[in-house]
């Protein structure tokens, strides 16, 4: 039996071994936020109407990055999901707008001012999917909003201290490259174009001349406990586009408060 018994010893202390030497680049530092915004919309989609609308809006936001330790590169993916009450100017009528953003896309990073300064550079891919509904058309009461984009994004924040508690400031601007969007032609029903299939250039590339989009967020984190931070901040999404001789911009401003977790993950 003792016999059996040294290996299987001898065995499991080496892997044990193992684990407990594993170098820092078999770890991920994940950084969670979970965030709740509320803020003024605008919406102008000339499919629906040629009047502008205006109202106020709810958006839940989470990002999630993850870095490994002495790498320069990180992972960044944020869910971001909308919806809004909106009338126009003589208060006669109603859209609601509603959108789910999904961003994926990696950043490479640059340390300076003793770490304090933290610069990222890359690119996200937005893929989109929402609406527009407006209560008071019977023709053509509803529009598809569909896109998919490719964003140079930056990202730039900065950790210091106020009275011993740690914060950091974080600033991130995502600018359209190109992509491709779906959009019915001017005049064209949503009946044509599923019933009766009769295709009229709907799905559209597009630019930032032809989709202009600017999205920024600026936060800043102040320390609770050992890995849970508070956070505020706010979001601005402008999102436009005028394709098939039609007009569409949704304007998005939130303040937003939430929570945000750092934790690490070994990979054996």
């Amino acid at each position: 039996m003792n016999k059996r018994i040294l290996p299987l010893a001898l065995f499991l202390c080496s892997v044990l071994g193992h684990i407990m030497a594993q170098t820092p680049d078999s770890l991920s530092v994940i950084t969670r936020s979970t965030m709740l915004g509320i803020g003024p919309t605008k919406v102008l989609d000339t499919y629906l109407s040629d009047e502008h609308f205006s109202g106020t809006g709810l958006t839940f936001l989470t990002t999630v990055e993850r870095q490994r330790p002495h790498s320069r590169w990180s992972t960044l993916m944020e869910h971001e999901a909308n919806v809004s009450l909106t009338k126009d100017r003589n208060k006669q009528q109603q859209e609601l707008e509603g959108a789910y953003n999904f961003y994926w896309g990696r950043l490479y990073g640059w340390k300076l001012l003793n770490d304090k300064l933290h610069l990222q550079a890359g690119g996200l891919v937005n893929a989109s999917l929402g609406f527009i509904y407006n209560t008071s058309n019977s023709n053509n009461p509803a529009q598809a909003r569909v896109h998919i984009n490719l964003m140079p994004t930056g990202v730039a924040s900065y950790d210091f201290t106020i009275r011993r508690m740690a914060c950091r400031v974080r600033y991130e601007l995502s600018l359209p490259l190109a992509g491709i969007t779906f959009s019915p032609n001017y005049g064209q029903s949503y009946y044509e174009l599923f019933s009766r299939g009769n295709y009229d250039h709907n799905i559209v590339p597009t630019t930032f001349v032809s989709a202009p989009e600017w999205r920024h967020v600026l936060t800043i984190d102040t320390q609770l406990s050992r890995g849970l931070t508070l956070r505020f901040g706010y979001l601005g999404n402008m999102q436009q586009q005028k394709v098939n001789n039609l007009r569409q911009h949704v304007y998005t401003h939130r303040f937003l408060v939430g929570l945000t977790k750092r934790f690490s993950i070994v990979k054996r």
